[in-house]
């Protein structure tokens, strides 16, 4: 793990592990985009034991998903406060090559200095504010803002003000810092993937991914040269429904085989019918089949939750643990690792590994999503795919084809879950219930040897941990320090 340059800042300290969650009554939700216009009682003013009153040990209330307040509050508390995923460092290989994107609501811009750094910075001109680039990716020997023409450095140090010579005897001026596009306060980056955080007050980001850490360090260990490229372009399509969900959903293992009947009962159904038992299965059908397995092979598969909300499910069983073997990749692995160590890397099989709030992140099939609030209800996801350096491109194609079925914006199990998070929105509108159930299986969790719990994969305990972090992040916090353990009821 590196820190890269412009990244002062000290480890955060945050609230005790051992406090208690408040409990206080709070005021009806708001309305969903759906209901505009309806009338809804007043709610209670946002103050810390409001927002602590939001997440009981068991529960959360509906006002969370659906208070545009909540959600202005979130992206300064959470999302401009704590380590988000901006990148990967494959994206700005050369000198000059840069990635726009946000952080919270706030535009930066990855870069790849002169000097081989990576760098983020704010990715608005110090003259009049415009953004300097727009977002996605480019290349350019300096950044020029296309209002009045200021031209900036990679590492976003002013290099050109036309009739510089009016700003004469002011702060302004090349290579004075006030009219710099200015770094974020904190840049790091682990094994390539990119993080940054607009507030110096958070810990080490090595400490921070805690054992969530340990997912991207099998992604990267899968590939024979030890390193990943991001390939292609992106997947990029928009959820009508709060972030929230579709984080949660990640590691919720008692949805697939109810949500997912459409998509992949079916692909059962049509390879029993369609294919002879001597034929290899098609990829497709082993990619889409494993989502309606039983609620036992969910329950082995399990789920891990650390602090500041991270997660992950699946471990030595997942719903990728019976791809079909690809010979000339298991030999490449061979000859890089040996044999005893490619089984050891192979036998770790996670399905989803959420990086709480913005990064969820698939070792087995190499691909990733990013999360991007835009509104209380909108939600930006990115669907990325990885290359495995030094595997052959079959492995490749399968890890596209599972975006495809999967991930895409004509995939086959995508639209269920989003009509489920719409539901959700909708449905929590209504006041008859404030709040939302995360009961199952209560003290089933154990600690484990990475330093956070385990449980079997049905239990709520991963949403449980995730809110207890927002609680923190929401209330100034910066999550859980300490041995993590379940909240007391």
């Amino acid at each position: 793990m590196i820190e890269q340059p412009n990244a002062p800042g000290k480890g955060g300290a945050g609230e005790s592990e051992g406090d208690d969650v408040l409990s206080v009554s709070v005021g009806s939700g708001t309305c969903t985009r759906a209901q505009r216009g309806a009338t809804f009682p007043p709610q209670a003013a946002l103050d810390e034991r409001t927002i602590s009153g939001l997440v009981r040990p068991d529960s959360v209330h509906r006002r969370i998903y659906t208070d545009p307040e909540i959600f202005d509050r979130e992206m300064a508390n959470i999302w401009e406060k704590t380590w988000i995923y901006v990148g990967h460092e494959s994206q700005v290989k050369a000198p000059g090559d840069y990635y726009a994107t946000r952080i919270g609501r706030q535009p930066v811009v990855m870069t790849r200095h002169k000097d081989g750094s990576v760098r983020v910075l704010c990715n608005r001109c110090a003259h009049k504010g415009a953004m300097v680039v727009p977002e996605g990716a480019g290349h350019a020997k300096v950044m020029r803002c296309c209002y009045h023409g200021w031209c900036f450095d990679t590492d976003g140090s002013c290099v050109s003000i036309p009739r510089e010579e009016g700003y004469r005897g002011t702060p302004i001026g090349k290579g004075k810092p006030a009219a710099a596009m200015p770094a974020v306060a904190r840049v790091a980056s682990y094994r390539g993937f990119v993080f940054a955080s607009l507030s110096p007050d958070v810990p080490p980001l090595e400490e921070w991914l805690g054992g969530a850490r340990h997912s991207i360090d099998n992604m990267v260990e899968r590939a024979p040269e030890g390193e990943l490229e991001i390939t292609g372009g992106v997947f990029r399509y928009v959820h009508e429904s709060n972030w929230k969900f579709f984080v949660e959903n990640l590691n919720d293992m008692m949805h697939p085989m109810v949500a997912h009947q459409s998509s992949s009962r079916t692909a059962r159904v049509v390879a029993n019918q369609e294919l002879d038992a001597d034929r290899p299965v098609p990829s497709a059908v082993e990619i889409l089949s494993p989502f309606t397995n039983n609620y036992s092979f969910f329950d082995e598969m399990g789920v891990h939750a650390f602090a500041y909300g991270h997660s992950y499910s699946g471990g030595r069983v997942s719903i990728h643990s019976a791809y079909s073997e690809i010979p000339e990749y298991v030999a490449a692995m061979e000859r890089a690792y040996g044999p005893e160590r490619t089984q050891e890397i192979f036998s770790i099989q996670r399905h989803n590994t959420v990086v709480y709030p913005s990064l969820t992140l698939k070792g087995a099939i190499q691909t990733i999503r990013v999360v991007r609030p835009v509104a209380v209800d909108r939600t930006i996801v990115e669907s990325w795919v990885l290359r495995l350096k030094g595997a052959p491109d079959e492995l490749l194609k399968r890890s596209i084809l599972y975006c495809n079925l999967i991930n895409s914006h004509a995939n086959l199990v995508g639209p269920d879950d989003e009509e489920a998070y719409w539901r959700q929105q909708n449905g929590l509108a209504c006041a008859g219930n404030d709040w939302v159930s995360m009961h199952r299986y209560p003290d089933a969790a154990q600690p484990d040897e990475e330093g956070g719990l385990s449980a079997i994969g049905s239990s709520d305990m991963v949403f449980r941990n995730q809110y207890r972090a927002w609680a923190y992040y929401m209330t100034g916090g910066h999550a859980v320090h300490g041995p993590m353990r379940e909240p007391s009821r």
